[in-house]
């Protein structure tokens, strides 16, 4: 069986996205410092970035997610909304989403398959690990999903890509947490994003 991942770019105060996420601005005001690095790969320097990011990858068989990281709705489905990725959404594998609203499964174009889970986080975690088979499970965000999961001591390993940004406000990835431990087993840099790799497990 694979292990429990989450990736996310975090900035150094600590957020994974900034105030007034909206349809129009999906990751909140300001937080264009977060992702800015993933889409300048062709620039000097950044060939390792994009090779971490496909390693992230590699071995993924199913995702997790939350509401908000799919929609920017509230409430009752508008069932019109199939995600911010197009017709082919970049997961191609099973996504598992967290969500109070009950809906039918969700086929995309290149393998991707939305299923909607109202059961809770260790149902989501279960159906993923039987989708994913022997490959890991990775918890794809937004924060408060990688929160819940780091409460419940069900994540084994977390990569922060630390942004040299400040936002100042936004959603924080560690609030309401506590006897947590990190154990770094990597550190990478290069010239825009620093990547850090941590087990994780609860404290004794």
């Amino acid at each position: 069986m694979g292990i429990v991942t989450a990736n996310l770019a975090i900035s150094l105060d600590g957020f994974t996205a900034g105030p007034h996420q909206s349809l129009e601005q999906p990751f909140g005001t300001g937080a264009e410092a977060l992702t800015a690095w993933m889409f300048e790969k062709e620039q000097p320097g950044r060939e390792r970035d994009a090779q971490i990011l496909t390693d992230l990858h590699e071995n993924t068989g199913a995702h997790i997610m939350g509401r908000n990281m799919f929609s920017p709705g509230r409430g009752a489905w508008d069932e019109s909304w199939t995600g911010w990725w197009g017709p082919e959404p970049p997961y191609h594998a099973p996504v598992f989403v967290l969500t109070h609203h009950e809906r039918a499964p969700l086929e995309m174009e290149g393998g991707t398959t939305f299923h909607f889970v109202t059961e809770g986080i260790a149902s989501a975690l279960e159906r993923a690990r039987k989708a994913a088979g022997e490959k890991d499970v990775e918890i794809a965000g937004g924060a408060s999903a990688v929160r819940q999961y780091l409460a419940a001591g069900l994540l084994d390993e977390l990569v922060l890509h630390l942004v040299p940004a400040v936002l100042g406000a936004g959603e924080r990835l560690f609030d309401d947490l506590a006897d947590l431990a990190f154990t770094p087993t990597e550190v990478i840099t290069s010239p825009t994003v620093t990547h850090l790799r941590y087990r994780t497990a609860r404290q004794a």
